[in-house]
């Protein structure tokens, strides 16, 4: 199944939730992390998304990215509709359409940088050389052309992140979603990788969507989203930003 937006939608809209709930069920309890939550993020926008532990952010960035799927709601993500997708179309969606960074980076342990940013390539069926090449151009751009044969262990918490980067960005998503992006790195670090972000954002139109705790995160972004028990109290649009010559 891969509905596209209905006639009345704004096609400029790149995220479009609408009364999207989410019910998770804990033995004999029942928790709500998502409330009727609607929500529309326009292509090319940096959004922030905060709010204290257990206010659904994380939840809302799996259900925006196709991890998981809402108990009710709509949610269209570059004009395909992710409720009611099956499987494999939410398979093909994640590798299409999002790139994903998460604070633990989730590295194949036993594959060097290079395999591991080019291993999307492989569930994609991309002949080697071709999408090595690719994740040796990404890694090259992102500062990593000395540490290609490294493998997670042997690299820096920063270059671990960078290896992340690449790797979401191998299919040249037009979505980059990210959980907390900065919360295992220093902060000089964690300034370099959200300069980064914000550079695939302002050159070249990524949208961005970034779940954080951190304020200072959160000004990179162009838009910020509070969340608490799972809606939004507050969405406010932040300074311009300048452009920046990183990554």
């Amino acid at each position: 199944m891969n509905e596209r937006a209905p006639d009345g939608n704004n096609h400029r809209d790149m995220i479009i939730a609408q009364a999207v709930s989410k019910i998770f069920h804990l033995g004999d309890q029942t928790v709500q992390a998502l409330d009727g939550l609607s929500l529309r993020i326009p292509a090319g926008q940096f959004v922030a998304v905060m709010g204290p532990s257990g206010s659904g952010k994380s939840t809302l960035l799996y259900l925006l990215g196709g991890l998981d799927h809402a108990s009710s709601g709509e949610i269209l993500v570059g004009g395909a509709r992710l409720d009611g997708m099956t499987s494999d179309g939410l398979a093909r969606f994640r590798r299409e359409t999002v790139g994903f960074i998460f604070q633990a980076f989730h590295l194949v342990p036993t594959m060097t940088a290079l395999e591991n940013v080019a291993l999307p390539g492989v569930f994609a069926a991309m002949p080697r050389d071709v999408r090595e090449q690719r994740a040796l151009q990404l890694l090259n751009a992102l500062g990593m052309a000395p540490r290609l044969d490294h493998k997670p262990s042997q690299l820096s918490g920063g270059q671990q992140q960078r290896v992340a980067i690449a790797r979401a960005l191998f299919g040249n998503p037009p979505v980059i979603m990210a959980d907390e992006p900065t919360g295992a790195l220093d902060s000089r670090t964690g300034q370099t990788v959200m300069e980064m972000l914000r550079t695939l954002c302002t050159r070249q139109g990524k949208t961005v969507l970034v779940v954080t705790h951190d304020l200072g995160v959160a000004q990179y972004a162009d838009r910020m989203i509070q969340l608490k028990d799972g809606r939004i109290v507050e969405d406010t649009l932040m300074a311009p930003k300048e452009k920046t010559d990183a990554a």
